[in-house]
């Protein structure tokens, strides 16, 4: 039974109400939990509050639209908060729900029928459809009839409880015993039974059992049924007993046969056993009348009875009553206080009789573990409580088979005194929490944190002696910081006091690494957490250096009750260093230092330099980068390619230690470049810039020639020629090398000029030779400077390309350092030696070479005078002497005269330079004569020619109608031509153009008379023009071209195909036709054709051939795919290579097998 709610002090606490239906497990308050911004309104009639009266009907209406629902909405009856009435639908309840097709209205019923006083109450009803949800609550009050109640048989009612029926269970005593007076049961008339049923019909047997207590309804029927077999004519009985007999508990009841013959022998039987003759059975004899009496017929005597007359029997059924128990001596109200001992008495008029006790019509149970306990002596019956709480304030009432009698029950609190009152207390984390407090009751009670129940434990201690209650937690925790209260059972009355907790702040930094250090990656989340405690929370302070560090921001604070957190949203190499939090409170602070450590991938490494090549290797050096991100190096990554490739190709799959790489198997004459990845833990970094270019050859073969050019005082003038072979590296350039006589000559100097020496005529230490060119030298000339004069030097010449030098040149002489007279000599180039001829605007620059030492003096003329500085440039060397024109012009032409001195020796040379230009137009253009189709036309060369010769002409024509010109004749060298093929009835100009090696004159001369072709009657033709026709075999405008494909991933060969009419295009794998293969797709669009490879393996490969086909002609292409994905590449895929750069190794390997064939 749920305790009471308390309302104050005073008040009577009374039990609700028993439920009308039986009570399950509640569904959860949805409604409560729904957020009233889902809430939409649903209802367009809503529930009323009524009022109905004691066993009457009513009923409940809502109406919900379905104009915007697509199916019909849940409807939900609730009372109170919780309890869902579609389970209770029954007898006194029904659902119904209906629906207007018209007006798109959904009705909703409930009826509550023949309603009882606790049936009032709160209810609600709730509608939902998808989202939307609506509710409405309304009231019921249910009032007294104001006819008097009915008189009601209490022994039948106990009867009918608990056996099954329909209605069992559906009594409430409680409502028979309000406002209902100890009377005793008026006594009801005896009523037979059996002739009711036997005159009623069927369909009212049910109600007729209930109404007389009849349980056992399915052994009524079969009596009943025995009772209307139509009796056979007797011949042993002139009448028989009847159906049934009833009678009361301790009366007697007589059975009458009456005989046809009154001899015959009759035995009377109960439920099949003989009755023999006693106090109780009594046999009488009258005529042909045989009678049997039963005395103080008791329930044992309820039961079958037959009789016996030779082989007939008749039998019938005894009915035995119980008489009422009436209530001699009701109970009487009663006053008491807690704790108190409470008889409530009343008497019966019979011993030992069944009696019931109820408390607000709830039956109290009779069992040892009840703290209610029933006294029985004689007729007196007494309802005892040891200990009186509170919650024993109610009705009890005492009910008997013939009365009923109840009273009030009231029990009060005696007033409570506090002698010591809880006391505020400040604690420190761990120390003990003990409240205390004493009042004047010895009653238990409750203690409260915060408003919620405490429940004694193993860390939290309650006791209890006397009036003295005590609170204790040995150990205090955070948690325990709160307003406690202790409330003294069945009072309404409370002990409040406050505790609180205080601990000193303190940072938890065991999950950090040694030195308080956190790594992270560059460029990923840091979100470092760091358990605090303290009480009250502490306020937590980030810094870094001298910047405080806000809530907000890349690099930002957050703070929790328990923890603290540093958040960089993306970590970048400047956030490393020590970070400092603190912690304080009132109880005190707390500090500490956090290394944070970003590390990143290492920066890329220098370009490296490459050292040394050879036929088909190099030596590659570089430097460690100079930020290894945080990380050391774990080593390197070489990848090359060829200097007119894009793809680089990674060299090797495991790191290197050194910063010194040899790559090799490189294609000869190839020109190559390098770069290097470095690798920490973390990754790999950018590439190093690439490498200079460099080509894997030898070194040149010596160079050739070498000879003196020039001798002066001070300088050696050498000349050569290049290296027989070079290779394909090419020639970087030339190192000039000498050394002074008189430092180990050998005796065997070879005195044959022509000769050249590759081995030196003479010993010599390498430092002994100077070098006379620090910077290479790209050309096959070189003078030595400062030697002093009189000196013998040997020189020699060394070729330099990528792969080193080569052996060195020797010069088979020693040099004698001392200038030597040389007479001049033009060495006047083979075109010069005739004119020389340029047109106007173009440039002049001629280079004329010559001899003469020392200090060759060169001067120009033209025409015999000297040449104006201002429109001709003349610029003069030791070896040659040029003459520049930058624009030439016609007055640009002459003859020009070139003299070279050396001391009292000369030599001279004369070239004849031209400047031309196009000519002028043709004098006059006459037309000498029109005949037929033919013009005759003369004219005279033009004034100007230029000032080259006139190399022909070119003649036009125009019609006078359009004057649009077409040129006739081209290149004509003379100054008349013939002008055929006219159009009769047409009048032409004519025009003339001279021409000479610069092309035509700019201006044309043109005929002042025009020439009329007469019309002599001839028939004009039109020519016939055939159609054209487009007919084409099929041609391949683009062929298929060998494609390398990676395992697993999608292909496709494409080509371009013409040809009218258009073509039918077929593909072939290895010569056969490729026909319905789901793992092929092919395609045609404007002559493009696509054929789709899905996801290839190493068995696609081989020859694949388009096939265009027309009437006219077929044309084929093919190409070869070749399907990588094996061993190899499987194996660089699972080392985590890029896919591309496996694919640019795989293309390397096989160039390195084609070159190989």
């Amino acid at each position: 039974m749920p305790e009471p709610t308390k309302k104050d002090e005073t008040e009577t606490e009374t039990a609700p109400p028993p439920p009308v239906w039986s009570l399950g497990e509640g569904a959860p308050e949805e409604t409560e939990k729904r957020d009233d911004s889902q809430r939409s309104t649903l209802f367009v009639e809503k529930p009323q509050s009524g009022t109905v009266s004691v066993g009457g009907n009513i009923t409940f209406i809502a109406k919900v639209e379905a104009k915007d629902l697509l199916r019909k909405p849940n409807v939900k009856w609730f009372k109170g908060k919780w309890m869902d009435l579609a389970s209770k639908a029954g007898k006194h309840l029904q659902l119904k729900e209906s629906f207007e097709r018209h007006t798109k209205i959904h009705t909703f019923e409930m009826h509550i029928i023949q309603a009882k006083e606790n049936y009032a109450g709160n209810y609600r009803c709730e509608v939902s459809y998808k989202d939307k949800f609506d509710s409405c609550s309304f009231d019921l009050e249910v009032t007294e009839s104001s006819q008097a109640a009915p008189s009601i048989d209490i022994r039948s009612a106990f009867k009918r409880s608990g056996d099954g029926q329909d209605d069992a269970g559906e009594l409430d005593f409680s409502g028979l015993l309000k406002r209902r007076e100890v009377k005793q049961q008026e006594e009801e008339p005896e009523v037979d039974v059996w002739e009711l049923l036997k005159n009623a019909n069927p369909s009212e047997y049910e109600k007729i059992a209930f109404q007389y207590g009849i349980t056992d309804l399915r052994g009524m029927l079969k009596r009943l049924k025995r009772m209307r077999r139509e009796v056979k004519k007797s011949a042993a009985f002139a009448k028989g007993l009847d159906p049934a007999y009833q009678v009361d508990k301790g009366g007697k009841v007589r059975f009458m046969v009456e005989l046809a013959d009154p001899t015959v022998e009759l035995k009377w039987y109960k439920n099949g056993q003989e009755i023999r003759p006693s106090a109780k059975y009594i046999f009488e004899h009258k005529g042909n009348q045989r009678i049997l009496f039963i005395n103080n017929c008791m329930m044992t005597d309820d039961a079958r009875y037959y009789v016996t007359a030779g082989d007939e029997k008749c039998s019938t059924e005894l009915f035995v009553r119980d008489p009422p128990i009436l209530v001699t001596k009701g109970l009487e109200d009663t006053s008491t206080y807690v704790g108190e001992r409470v008889e409530l008495s009343c008497e019966v008029s019979e011993d030992d009789a069944n009696v019931k006790w109820f408390k607000n019509g709830v039956e109290l149970p009779n069992d040892p573990k009840s703290r209610y306990r029933i006294k029985v002596e004689g007729k007196k019956h007494t309802l005892i409580i040891e200990e009186a709480a509170k919650n024993d304030n109610a009705t009890y009432s005492v009910m008997t088979t013939g009365g009923q009698s109840e009273a009030k029950l009231s029990v009060d609190l005696r007033p409570l005194k506090i002698s010591l009152a809880l006391q505020d207390q400040t604690v420190r984390l761990g120390q003990e929490i003990h409240l205390k407090c004493e009042i004047s009751e010895n009653v238990s009670g409750k203690w409260y944190k915060n408003g919620q129940l405490v429940e004694a434990s193993d860390r939290v201690k309650l006791y209890h002696k006397g009036r003295i209650h005590r609170f204790v937690i040995a150990s205090a925790a955070v948690d325990d910081e709160a307003e406690y209260m202790f409330v003294p059972d069945a009072y309404n009355i409370n002990i409040p006091c406050k505790v609180h907790v205080v601990d000193p702040p303190k940072l938890h930094l065991d999950g950090l690494g040694e030195g308080n250090t956190v790594t992270v990656v560059a460029g990923s989340k840091l979100r470092l957490e760091i358990p605090i405690t303290g009480e009250p929370t502490p306020k937590v302070m980030w810094s870094k250096g001298d910047k405080w560090i806000t809530d907000s921001g890349r690099i930002r604070a957050e703070t929790y009750p328990d923890s603290s957190c540093l958040v960089i949203d993306t970590a970048e190499r400047e956030d490393s260093g020590q970070f400092r939090i603190s912690l304080k409170n009132e109880a005190g602070e707390d500090t500490a230092l956090i290394n944070i450590k970003v590390v990143d991938v290492p920066d890329p490494p220098q370009a490296p330099n490459v050292t040394e090549v050879g036929e088909d290797w190099c030596v590659m050096t570089w430097e460690p980068p100079a930020n290894d991100g945080g990380s050391p190096i774990l080593g390197y990554f070489i990848e090359r390619k060829k200097k007119q490739s894009s793809r680089w190709m990674r060299l090797n799959f495991e790191l290197i230690k050194e910063t010194t790489f040899e790559p090799k198997k490189m294609i000869e004459g190839v020109a190559y470049e390098v770069r290097v990845f470095a690798v920490n833990a973390i990754g790999t970094s950018k590439p190093s810039m690439p490498s200079k270019s460099f080509v894997p050859l030898a070194v040149t073969s010596p160079p050739t020639l070498l000879a003196v050019d020039g001798v002066t005082d001070t300088t050696v003038t050498m000349k050569w020629r290049p290296p027989d072979h070079i290779g394909a590296a090419g020639l970087d350039g030339y190192v000039v090398e000498y050394c002074f006589e008189g430092n180990g000559f050998s005796q065997g100097i070879s005195t044959d000029l022509s000769e050249e020496l590759v081995e030196p005529p003479f010993n010599l230490e390498a430092d002994e030779w100077i070098v006379a060119n620090p910077e290479l030298t790209d050309k096959t000339k070189f003078t030595i400077t400062g030697l002093p004069t009189g000196s013998k030097i040997l020189v020699r010449v060394k070729a330099v390309n990528a792969a080193g030098e080569s052996e060195p040149r020797y010069h088979p002489q020693p040099i004698l350092v001392k200038e030597v007279i040389e007479a001049p000599k033009i060495r006047l180039p083979r075109h010069l030696k005739q004119t020389y001829t340029r047109r106007v605007g173009e440039t002049v620059n001629l280079v004329i070479p010559f001899q003469g030492k020392p200090r060759a003096k060169v001067s120009w003329q033209k025409n015999g005078s000297p040449i104006d500085k201002n429109q001709i440039n003349i610029r003069n060397t030791e070896n040659d002497t040029i003459i520049f024109i930058r624009k030439a012009e016609r007055n640009h032409s002459g003859e020009y005269n070139m003299k070279v001195e050396v001391e009292n020796l000369e030599d001279k040379a004369t070239i004849d330079i031209q400047i031309v230009d196009r000519p002028g137009p043709p004098e006059v253009v006459t037309i000498e004569d029109v005949w037929g189709e033919n013009v005759n036309l003369s004219w005279k060369p033009p004034k100007d020619d230029g000032n080259a010769a006139i190399t022909g002409y070119t003649i036009q024509k125009a019609d006078k109608k359009s004057m649009e010109w077409f040129t006739v004749m081209e290149h004509y060298h003379r100054t008349s031509a013939t002008i055929n093929e006219l159009v009769i009835g047409n009048e032409y100009y004519f025009r003339v153009f001279a021409e000479n090696m610069c092309g035509l004159s700019e201006d044309a001369t043109m005929t002042k008379e025009s020439a009329l072709i007469a019309k002599d009657g001839k028939v004009y033709k039109y020519p016939v023009y055939n159609d054209f026709d487009f007919s084409e075999r099929p041609l391949f405008t683009q062929p298929l071209v060998n494609t390398f494909a990676v395992a697993g991933y999608n292909a496709t060969l494409n080509c371009s195909v013409r040809g009218n009419p258009k073509p039918k295009i077929t593909w072939l794998k290895n010569k056969v036709a490729i026909m319905n293969d789901p793992r092929y797709r092919m395609f045609s669009n404007q002559g493009v054709c696509t054929l789709e490879i899905r996801k290839p393996s190493p068995y696609d490969g081989g020859t694949y051939t388009c096939r265009a086909v027309n009437e006219l002609g077929e044309a084929e292409v093919d190409c070869k795919l070749e399907v990588k994905g094996g061993l190899s590449f499987f194996r660089l895929l699972m080392d985590g290579v890029p896919p591309h750069i496996i694919d640019s190794y795989m293309r390397e390997v096989q160039a390195d097998k084609t070159e190989g064939k």
